[in-house]
């Protein structure tokens, strides 16, 4: 019996331990799981994270692919349209076509034996609205220069106003010619309307005549910088580039005859650049013989193939040195001509002396620094009645005269020009030659003023002209003075 309680005491001991023993063991397994259970988390947070980034990167790529398929489907739209057009285009063409190949060709431009050649057309259309107090030299409206004086042929007091479209000009440009192989060819065809009187009645006015103001050939060696121009053509007295601007005196410039010499003539001119290729200041010189010219004396004694007015025909020889910069150019030329007064059929009587010699000098040029825009001109001479000069009065009479004009840019349309002029032959040379009972002149001063509008190739503009002329009376003994006055509206479009 006490074995066997001794056996049960010593099981309940071991129960008792075990049971003290088991939360020690417990213990060390529960802060493993916990331990477990915080790695678990953490890889879930990662792994939930990496998931919503690939959801995201998937959305944006459905995205891209939306648009792509938009992209594609648009761009086979445009395509399929396009080619829908480009068939509509190509059935229009080819009705256009069958149309055109029904209608019979009209001839294109040719030149017959000069091949190659282009033709261009310029010029401009120009109309003025004129007012003048007197009757004036040369004509009146665009052609008015100074006043008639009194006892003067033709003289007609009082007011005429009109409306003047002679100045309108077109001319024809030929271009590319081949002369040869270093040489090439060009040319031009001008003309206005100041044709002449065109007759008396009630439509005449309206009727203005036609009339060849240059027509010449050029030969240009353009590697030589060489220029050979034949035909009619401007004298080099004449200053073209430094022509006074106005829209009412075109084909007769402000001071024309008063300030302003130089004539058309036919003949030949040379010329030729002097630093051809260099930079900087560029030099040119020409050199021109030119048909001779003069007025009288006599009517049929002196008739050639086309004129009573020449009496000889040697020639002009005028020569001219240029030189040009940025923004200024200027030149000096000379002239001389030998007039034979004997006529054509040296049988005329001859006033005073059987022959004259015509001599010139003049210097010129143009500036334009910034807004201003400067032209002058000077000459001397002597018989220069052939070149508008003495007041175009032909004799042995010396002469000196000039211009200036001043111009501001206020801006790329208006601008504003001021003029003057004079002409003052030798009192006692015009006393020499002037023809009986008719008035000398003796001095001329004109001045003018105007605002321009310019827009593309249209130009319009307000212009005055003033004229102080000084004479003798008819018979010679007496002076007078004439002033005139023109008011003119103007408009012109280049083309």
């Amino acid at each position: 019996m006490k074995t066997n309680r001794s056996g049960g005491r010593k099981a309940i001991a071991l129960s008792v331990a075990c049971a003290l023993m088991l939360p020690m063991a417990v213990v060390p397994d529960l802060a493993h799981a916990q331990t477990r259970s915080k790695k678990t988390t953490s890889r879930e947070a990662q792994l939930e994270s990496r998931v919503n980034q690939l959801e995201q990167q998937l959305a944006e790529l459905k995205a891209m692919i939306q648009e792509q398929k938009a992209a594609t489907s648009e761009a086979t739209t445009t395509a399929q349209a396009a080619q829908v057009q480009s068939q509509q285009t190509e059935e229009k063409v080819t009705k256009v076509e069958k149309v055109v190949a029904t209608v019979p060709a009209k001839p294109a431009f040719t030149t017959g034996t000069a091949p190659g050649v282009s033709l261009a057309l310029h010029g401009f259309i120009n109309a003025s609205a004129f007012t003048q107090n007197k009757a004036y030299t040369y004509g009146n409206g665009a052609n008015s220069e100074y006043p008639i004086p009194a006892g003067g042929a033709n003289r007609a007091d009082g007011r005429v106003s009109g409306v003047d479209v002679r100045n309108t000009r077109f001319w024809l440009d030929f271009t590319g010619a081949k002369f040869n192989e270093n040489w090439a060819g060009s040319g031009r065809i001008e003309m206005d309307f100041f044709g002449g009187f065109n007759g008396t009645g009630a439509y005449a006015g309206s009727q203005p005549e036609l009339r060849m103001r240059q027509a010449y050939m050029d030969i240009t060696n353009a590697n030589a910088g060489t220029t050979f121009r034949i035909g009619q053509m401007w004298d080099l007295m004449f200053p073209l580039d430094y022509i006074p601007q106005s829209l009412s005196h075109i084909a007769f410039p402000l001071g024309y005859g008063s300030g302003v010499i130089g004539w058309r003539f036919p003949g030949v001119v040379w010329m030729q650049d002097l630093n051809h290729g260099s930079e900087g200041t560029r030099w040119r010189f020409d050199m021109a013989v030119l048909q001779g010219s003069w007025n009288g004396p006599g009517a049929t004694a002196t008739t050639n193939y086309q004129t009573a007015g020449n009496a000889g025909f040697k020639p002009q020889i005028e020569a001219r040195l240029t030189a040009k910069g940025s923004n200024w150019q200027v030149f000096t030329a000379g002239h001389y001509s030998k007039v034979d007064l004997h006529g054509v059929d040296g049988l005329t009587p001859t006033p005073i002396k059987s022959s004259l010699k015509s001599t010139a000098v003049e210097v010129g040029g143009m500036w334009t620094p910034g807004q201003f825009i400067f032209k002058s001109v000077v000459y001397t001479g002597n018989a220069i009645g052939e070149l508008f000069g003495d007041l175009s009065q032909f004799g042995d009479i010396k002469d000196k005269g000039g211009y200036l004009q001043a111009g501001y840019k206020f801006d790329t349309h208006w601008t504003v020009y001021a003029f003057a002029s004079v002409s003052k032959p030798d009192k006692d040379d015009v006393l020499r030659w002037r023809a009986a009972n008719t008035p000398g002149l003796l001095k001329n001063r004109q001045k003018a003023a105007s605002l321009q509008y310019t827009t593309g190739p249209f130009d319009f503009s307000v212009e005055w002209i003033h004229a102080n002329l000084d004479s003798t009376t008819a018979n010679g003994l007496g002076r007078q003075k004439t002033a005139g006055n023109e008011f003119t509206l103007n408009g012109n479009y280049r083309f």
